[in-house]
C-alpha cells in the first residue's frame, strides 16, 4: 500500500485557545470547508462534529481533545474551477486536534501539543488574550510547537482587533505580527486584507464557501501600506541576504517573502496574526491556507530523540518511512463501539494492521487488531500509517498514554508526557452492592484515560478517593461513571489536595532487628534529609542521584557497607515513608535524602528487613526537620463590572487572597490574584450574588505554598 500523501503535503496542528474563544466552531468552519461535513454544526444548538460527547453537547464545552483527518486545497489553487484529480493532486493531509478551552481539562493540551508540530492558537476579538491563552501558549512554548494566531469574533459588539493584538504582544510575545486587518468591526466585519499579498478578500455564497479577491478599500490603504512594510521589515530581518537587498530598496518578491515566512514560522521567530469571524464564515479559508504556507510538515522539524533501552544512549529517528518503526501514544478512550482505542502518532516508520509493536515500559509485545482514522467520533478503518501520520489502535491492552510503540528488533523510548498532579479530591461510594464491582471497573477505565485523574484507597478509613484537577472536572467523571457505566455513586465535598514538607535538615539511624528463633531480620540505615533543590535541572544531577517527582534519592554507600541487592528496597521504604506525613498524615514532597551508612548481617538480613528500616528512618527525620503543610494555590482572574470593583477586591482579601494587579479590559474591570484553593470552594455562587451575576471568573493551578500556622492548626484538628 502506497503513502496517500507525501510527508511534504501533510500538516499535523491543533486549534487552541482559552474557553469560549471559538475553537471549536473554528474547527467545525475547518470540516465544512474541506468537505468532511455537510452541514454547520453549532454549539449553541448541540450539534456538533468534534464536541461529540453527551456532556460536551450539554454544556457547550469541549471536554476531550477530538481528532480529525482531512483534505485542503489552498484556496490560490481555486478548486472549484478544478477537475477531481487536478484537486487531489493540489490537496493537503491535515491532522487536526481540537482541544478543550477550560483549565480542568488542560491535560487535553498538553498531550496534543506533545504530538502536534504546529498550531493555530484563536483570541476572543473583544477580550483578547485570557488566562488559559496565556497557559496553552506557554505549553507550546515548552513543546516549541511554531503558532499561527487567529483573532476570532470581530463580528462581536466591542470587537477590537488592534486591542487584541495588544494583548498578544504584551502578554505572549513580542515575535507576533499583523499578516491580515480585518476590513470593519462589529456588525459592518466584512472580510479581511492580505498584508502581504496586498489584496483585499471577501466571503459570498453559501456558508462564505466562495472567497473573492479584490482591490484594498481607498479608506485603509494608508494603513495596509504602513503594516505591510512593517510585516516585510520583520520577515526580511530574519535573513541576511534579503535584508542587505531590502535596505538598498529592493522589496523581495512575494515567493520569496512567502518562503522566509515560511522559515521564520517554523523557527518560533514569527507569529502571524490573522482575523475574521468563524460564526460569520469570515476568514476561516485563508487561516487553513496560512497552515499550508507557514506551518511544518513533518520533515520540516528536527528528529525526535529518544535512548537505547538497555544501554540509555540518545537515539534519534527521522521522519522516514524507511526508519525502523517509532511512535507515541498520547492518549486513550474506551470507545462504546470498538473497545479500548489508543490515539499515537507515528514519528518514523510505517506500522499495518494485524502486525505487533513493542511497548519498551511493559517490555511485551502486543498485536495491533485494526488501525483507524478518526473523524471526531466516526471511524474510518485503514490497513497502514506511514511516519508522520496520527491515527488510533484497536486491541491494544496492556498500552496506557506516554507508553512508547516502537519496532522489537530496534527498540527506543521516547521521553513520556509531563502531566500535572490533581489538587483536589473527593470521596465517592457506590450505592449498592451492584455498583461496587462497575465502580471499580469504570475508575480504573477512565483514570487509564486520563493521567491528572488519580484513585487512591484512604488506608485509614478503606474508602475510595477520586483526585483531579478542579471541581467541574471530578462533577464530569462522576457524571460519565453515571452515563458510560451505570455506577450511582453517593460522592462527598470536595477537598484539597494538601502536601507536606521540610524546610530543615536532619540525620537519623533506622534499625529494624528482630529474632524469632530460626532465622531473624536485620536492617539498619543511617540517613541524611534536607530540602530538594528544585533550581537543578535533573540532567545535570550526578549518577548517584536519581530523582523521580517532588523525591529525590542519594545513594552515597562506600565499600559496600550495605550490598546493591538492598538499595531499591530501601528506596521504596523512604518513598513509602514520604506517603504519611508527620503534621497531618498527607504525602511528603521535594524531600532529598542520602543513604550514607548502613550495616547488614550476612543471615538475617533481608529486603523487607532494609525496607522497614529505611520507612522508619525518614519518618524519624521528617520529624525533626522543620516539617510544615503546603496548600494548592491558584492563579484567580475576575472579570467585573466597575461598579462591583470594591465587593470583588474585598472578598479576594477575605479569602486570604493576594492582590497582583487590575487592568480595564473593554466595559470590565480586571482583578489578578493568588489564593488558596481552599478559599475557593463555593466561590462563583458567592460572586454572582455580589455582582448581580454578572462577574465570571476563571483559576488555575500555580504552585504550592506554606499554609500560615493558624490554618494550619484547624487542618490538624479536622485530620484527627
Amino acid at each position: 500500500m502506497e503513502r496517500e500523501f507525501p510527508l511534504e503535503k501533510t500538516r499535523n496542528f491543533g486549534i487552541i485557545a482559552h474557553i469560549d474563544a471559538g475553537k471549536t466552531t473554528t474547527s467545525e468552519r475547518v470540516l465544512f470547508y474541506t468537505g468532511m461535513s455537510h452541514k454547520i454544526g453549532e454549539v449553541h444548538d448541540g450539534e456538533t462534529t468534534t464536541d461529540w460527547m453527551e456532556q460536551e453537547r450539554e454544556r457547550g464545552i469541549t471536554i476531550t481533545s477530538a481528532a480529525v483527518t482531512c483534505n485542503w486545497v489552498p484556496t490560490y489553487d481555486h478548486a472549484d474551477t478544478m477537475t477531481k484529480e487536478a484537486a487531489k493532486k493540489a490537496s493537503y493531509r491535515f491532522n487536526i486536534i481540537d482541544t478543550p478551552g477550560h483549565i480542568d481539562f488542560t491535560v487535553e493540551v498538553k498531550r496534543s501539543l506533545r504530538v502536534l508540530d504546529g498550531a493555530v492558537v484563536v483570541f476572543d476579538g473583544v477580550a483578547g488574550v485570557e488566562p488559559q491563552s496565556e497557559t496553552n501558549w506557554r505549553y507550546a512554548d515548552e513543546a516549541n510547537v511554531p503558532r499561527i494566531c487567529f483573532v476570532n469574533k470581530l463580528d462581536r459588539t466591542g470587537a477590537s482587533f488592534e486591542h487584541s493584538y495588544k494583548t498578544i504582544l504584551d502578554r505572549l510575545s513580542k515575535k507576533a505580527v499583523r499578516a491580515q486587518l480585518p476590513i470593519g468591526l462589529e456588525e459592518h466585519h466584512e472580510g479581511v486584507i492580505d498584508l502581504l499579498e496586498m489584496k483585499a478578500y471577501y466571503f459570498e455564497g453559501e456558508m462564505g464557501i466562495k472567497v473573492i479577491q479584490k482591490e484594498i478599500p481607498e479608506n485603509m490603504m494608508a494603513d495596509a501600506k504602513q503594516y505591510h512594510a512593517e510585516l516585510v521589515e520583520r520577515i526580511v530581518e530574519n535573513d541576511e541576504v534579503a535584508m542587505n537587498e531590502y535596505l538598498d530598496g529592493k522589496e523581495p518578491s512575494l515567493e520569496v517573502l512567502k518562503k522566509l515566512l515560511r522559515k521564520a514560522v517554523i523557527a518560533n521567530d514569527i507569529f502571524p496574526v490573522y482575523a475574521g469571524s468563524a460564526l460569520k464564515n469570515k476568514g476561516v479559508q485563508l487561516v487553513l491556507d496560512a497552515v499550508v504556507d507557514y506551518l511544518p510538515a513533518p520533515s520540516d522539524i528536527p528528529p525526535v530523540t529518544g535512548t537505547d533501552e538497555e544501554t540509555d544512549e540518545p537515539i534519534v529517528r527521522h521522519a522516514d518511512d524507511k526508519e525502523p518503526f517509532s511512535a507515541l501514544a498520547f492518549k486513550s478512550m474506551s470507545d462504546p463501539f470498538v473497545g479500548q482505542l489508543v490515539f499515537f502518532r507515528v514519528y518514523s516508520g510505517t506500522l499495518e494492521a494485524g502486525s505487533y509493536i513493542y511497548n519498551p515500559r511493559t517490555r511485551s509485545k502486543e498485536r495491533i487488531g485494526r488501525i483507524v482514522r478518526m473523524q471526531a467520533d466516526q471511524r474510518e478503518e485503514v490497513k497502514k500509517v506511514f511516519a508522520g501520520e496520527i491515527a488510533a489502535a484497536v486491541g491494544l491492552k496492556e498500552t496506557k498514554t506516554s507508553d512508547t510503540l516502537t519496532d522489537e528488533a530496534k527498540p527506543i523510548i521516547l521521553d513520556r508526557i509531563k502531566f500535572p498532579e490533581p489538587v483536589i479530591n473527593l470521596r465517592i461510594e457506590p450505592k449498592t452492592k451492584a455498583d461496587q464491582e462497575k465502580m471499580g471497573l469504570a475508575l480504573s477505565r477512565l483514570s487509564d484515560e486520563d493521567p491528572t485523574f488519580k484513585v487512591s484507597t484512604d488506608p485509614e478509613t478503606e474508602e475510595t478517593i477520586i483526585a483531579g484537577m478542579g471541581e467541574l472536572h471530578l462533577e464530569i467523571i462522576v457524571d460519565r461513571m453515571k452515563r458510560e457505566f451505570n455506577v450511582e455513586a453517593n460522592v462527598g465535598k470536595p477537598q484539597v489536595a494538601y502536601r507536606e514538607t521540610i524546610t530543615g535538615t536532619a540525620e537519623a539511624e533506622g534499625k529494624y532487628i528482630k529474632q524469632s528463633g530460626g532465622k531473624g531480620n536485620y536492617g539498619h540505615v543511617k540517613i541524611k534529609i534536607k530540602p530538594m533543590d528544585q533550581s537543578v535541572d535533573p540532567k545535570d544531577l550526578p549518577k548517584n542521584v536519581k530523582r523521580t517527582g517532588g523525591f529525590e534519592f542519594i545513594n552515597s554507600i562506600k565499600g559496600g557497607a550495605i550490598p546493591q541487592e538492598y538499595i531499591a528496597p530501601i528506596e521504596k521504604g523512604f518513598r513509602e515513608g514520604l506517603d504519611r506525613g508527620i503534621v497531618a498524615g498527607f504525602k511528603m514532597e521535594n524531600v532529598s535524602v542520602e543513604l550514607y551508612d548502613g550495616s547488614y548481617h550476612e543471615v538475617d538480613s533481608n529486603e523487607m528487613a532494609f525496607k522497614i528500616a529505611a520507612s522508619m528512618a525518614i519518618q524519624e527525620a521528617a520529624r525533626n526537620a522543620k516539617p510544615v503543610i503546603l496548600e494548592p494555590m491558584m492563579k484567580v482572574e475576575v472579570v467585573t463590572p466597575n461598579k462591583f470593583m470594591g465587593d470583588v477586591t474585598g472578598s479576594m482579601s477575605s479569602r486570604r487572597g493576594i492582590i497582583e494587579g487590575m487592568e480595564t479590559r473593554g466595559m470590565n474591570e480586571v482583578v489578578n490574584a493568588i489564593v488558596p484553593l481552599s478559599e475557593m470552594f463555593g466561590y462563583m455562587t458567592n460572586l454572582r450574588s455580589m455582582t448581580e451575576g454578572r462577574a465570571g471568573f476563571t483559576m488555575e493551578f500555580i504552585r504550592y505554598d506554606i499554609v500560615p500556622q493558624n490554618v494550619a492548626t484547624t487542618i490538624i484538628e479536622a485530620r484527627k
